[in-house]
């Protein structure tokens, strides 16, 4: 008889986007529909925060803003089999898949997964663009004041330099 493989659970966050609709139920329930995924346990949702849309020119207060959220989860998924399980919710939600800055009712990222650093075509981990983000970064450090970005630094000191650096830019 042979004995079986321990399961073995990996730390991943998962942000949650949207501007389009009933955006704070679209997040709360795809972080539900996430949660009930086989093989994800013990997730945590962040409170929601609202973002200003980020546009090819930067942000922009004439596109829908974007209300955010970050979940903390355990799963024995593998990072892509996380990314697809994202992206069905996604489609479940009405989520088309145009240009890069276009609305949408629902936008699902893995942000880390374990100390992985991952770059292929269609998934890059950590996320490319995590440290320079806001609405992940404070939400994230809500949950985890502790957190850390494999490769890139600590949350709580991404977060902070990305708020110096608008005061800096608000006084020049």
């Amino acid at each position: 008889m042979e004995s079986e493989q321990p399961v073995v659970e990996t730390a991943a966050v998962v942000a949650f986007g949207a501007n389009v609709g009933d955006r704070q139920q679209t997040i709360l329930r795809a972080a539900d529909e996430l949660a009930a995924t086989p093989g994800i346990s013990g997730l945590r949702l962040s409170p929601l925060m609202e973002s200003v849309a980020l546009t090819p020119d930067g942000p922009s207060t004439e596109e829908p803003g974007y209300i955010n959220a970050v979940a903390l989860l355990q799963t024995t998924l593998t990072a892509r089999e996380l990314l697809e399980a994202g992206w069905a919710i996604e489609n479940r939600h009405g989520r088309t898949r145009g240009a890069q800055w276009a609305p949408r009712t629902l936008d699902i990222d893995v942000i880390a997964y374990g100390n992985l650093i991952l770059a292929e075509p269609d998934l890059v981990i950590p996320h490319p663009q995590a440290h320079l983000r806001t609405f992940v970064l404070q939400p994230w450090c809500e949950l985890d004041p502790d957190a850390y970005l494999p490769g890139v630094g600590r949350v709580a000191d991404l977060l902070a330099r990305l708020y110096s650096n608008l005061s800096l830019g608000a006084s020049s």
